[in-house]
């Protein structure tokens, strides 16, 4: 847990939540460790059998720490939860992620790069937000072009590049996946005006509600869009899918390769709600990694 990334704090509150589900599952002996960039034989020299990485952002979910966990796999046969480091890269970039999303049929806002200085062809309402960051970090709702002056005055001073992004007035729809089955669908309903980071993190006042009432056209298209992508990037373990639902349908955002674990976070709300908490789904997904080892499974695997 840790990381380099603006995420840094989310991760160790995910990482605290993780080791303690681990360790109450009785399967393992955990060791949690806060990390910045950590190196291939740093974390070899803990002797781990898998790697259970919590960090979220562009380099703690976003490929460069799959290439060392990968190495540490093909090299020393250590297992791993989450993406290969490519999977890993596409999905990180919002831009690339949605672009091979509307390639597959899944409706999703129109958008572009948006680079210093450049002209914008997109009017508003619109958001401005980095294309390879998340927990709404850096995002701007821009309702005018004034707005969006300020807007991109701000953010540009702190990024290269900016994504712009069609704004859809709906409602937050969440969906996640947990080793290929798709879990209850998550309606996300803010005290405050939009979903931002203290409505995800620090506030107790947003309010989240499982299976919500939708057109069963609509929460299938969820469901069927939110594994679409997940098989489509070639991604495993766990994700989770980011939409807005208008009366045209449901618009896909984002996935996310590294959800959040905190005890404010959708995919551990979701499992609850299908039966499956905290200590077994944590120890399902290291189960996982630990099956695509060398490792023998009968020993590598303890019995819950």
């Amino acid at each position: 847990m840790g990381g380099p990334d603006a995420e840094r704090e989310v991760s160790l509150m995910s990482g605290v939540e993780v080791a303690r589900a681990l360790a109450s599952s009785g399967a393992f002996d955990v060791t949690p460790l806060t990390v910045d960039r950590p190196t291939a034989d740093a974390l070899l020299a803990q002797r781990p059998d898998v790697i259970y990485p919590i960090l979220h952002g562009p380099w703690g979910e976003g490929g460069p720490l799959q290439e060392i966990l990968e190495q540490l796999a093909l090299n020393h046969g250590i297992g791993y939860v989450g993406p290969r480091p490519r999977p890993a890269m596409i999905a990180m970039n919002k831009l690339a992620t949605k672009s091979m999303a509307a390639g597959l049929g899944v409706r999703t806002p129109r958008s572009r790069e948006l680079r210093i200085g450049e002209p914008l062809d997109l009017v508003a309402p619109l958001v401005l937000k980095p294309s390879n960051d998340g927990s709404s970090v850096d995002l701007r709702i821009c309702k005018n072009a004034d707005e969006i002056v300020r807007g991109r005055a701000e953010l540009e001073k702190k990024r290269d590049f900016l994504m712009a992004e069609e704004f859809i007035q709906g409602r937050e729809m969440t969906v996640g996946i947990i080793n290929g089955e798709v879990l209850p669908i998550i309606e996300v309903v803010p005290a405050v005006e939009y979903y931002d980071y203290e409505a995800k993190y620090i506030r107790d006042d947003t309010r989240y509600v499982l299976d919500p009432e939708l057109p069963e056209a609509i929460a299938a298209e969820l469901r069927n869009a939110t594994k679409l992508v997940f098989d489509a990037l070639g991604l495993r373990d766990v994700a989770r899918a980011d939409f807005m639902v208008d009366d045209r349908g449901a618009w896909f955002l984002e996935i996310n390769t590294a959800p959040g674990m905190t005890t404010h976070s959708l995919v551990p709300k979701a499992s609850r709600h299908r039966g499956i908490d905290m200590p077994e789904l944590c120890a399902g997904l290291v189960h996982a990694a630990m099956a695509r080892t060398r490792k023998p499974i009968a020993t590598a695997i303890p019995t819950l």
